[in-house]
Order: C-alpha cells, then sequence, then structure tokens
C-alpha cells in the first residue's frame, strides 16, 4: 500500500549525508525532489551503499526495496523545501535513504495513505 510522506529540509544547504558518494547535490527544491525520487525508483543508491560495506553479500537484499511508481515533489517555502513523497517503499527503508541523502538534516511532518 502506498503512503504519502511529508518531508521538509529546514536548511538546503545542511540537508547532505555524512558520505558525499550518497549525499543530495541539489541545491533547488526540484533537484532534492529528483533526487530523492530517484533514489526510491532505482536501487542505484542503494547499490552504492552496499558495495560501501565491509560484506557486500551479508547485505539484507529486503534493504533495496524500490517503487518504479514513486513519485516525489519539491516546493521552496521561505528558508525551507518541503517535499511530499508517494511510495510503497516501506517507511524504514524510505527513512535510511533520507539518512544517507541529507544526514539528519530532515524532519518527517506527517504520514498519510496514498
Amino acid at each position: 500500500m502506498a503512503a504519502r510522506y511529508y518531508i521538509r529540509l529546514p536548511d538546503a544547504k545542511r540537508a547532505r549525508g555524512s558520505d558525499a558518494s550518497l549525499s543530495f547535490s541539489a541545491v533547488s527544491a526540484e533537484g532534492f525532489a529528483e533526487q530523492l525520487e530517484a533514489a526510491l525508483r532505482e536501487p542505484t543508491l542503494f547499490e552504492r551503499w552496499k558495495g560501501q560495506q565491509d560484506d557486500p553479500d551479508a547485505v539484507d537484499p529486503s534493504l533495496g526495496a524500490t517503487d518504479p511508481g514513486a513519485t516525489v515533489r519539491g516546493e521552496q517555502d521561505d528558508l525551507h523545501i518541503d517535499l511530499i513523497a508517494t511510495t510503497s517503499v516501506p517507511g524504514e527503508i524510505l527513512r535510511q535513504r533520507l539518512r544517507w541523502l541529507a544526514g539528519s538534516a530532515w524532519e518527517l511532518r506527517d504520514v498519510t495513505s496514498a
């Protein structure tokens, strides 16, 4: 079942993960939305992270869940960016991808049925 996640990046300049190879590189609301959407639709980000692990073959494959139909809209609102992600990817997987992309510089504001 798909859910709609309301995410806020309070300071877009700080919305960067600790590993630059996994992190957001966007500077606009549309760019952040595109990068999060790609992280939900495609296995590329997960595969990059998995390749950095000591034993990539031991990584639980369910952590690489994707949703080819995921959509993300981004909107600049004053100094923060709001993202609305609609996806069937489990919430824990979405949160993990956001930690890779934005570190701790994001807030989950609400979750609703899609």
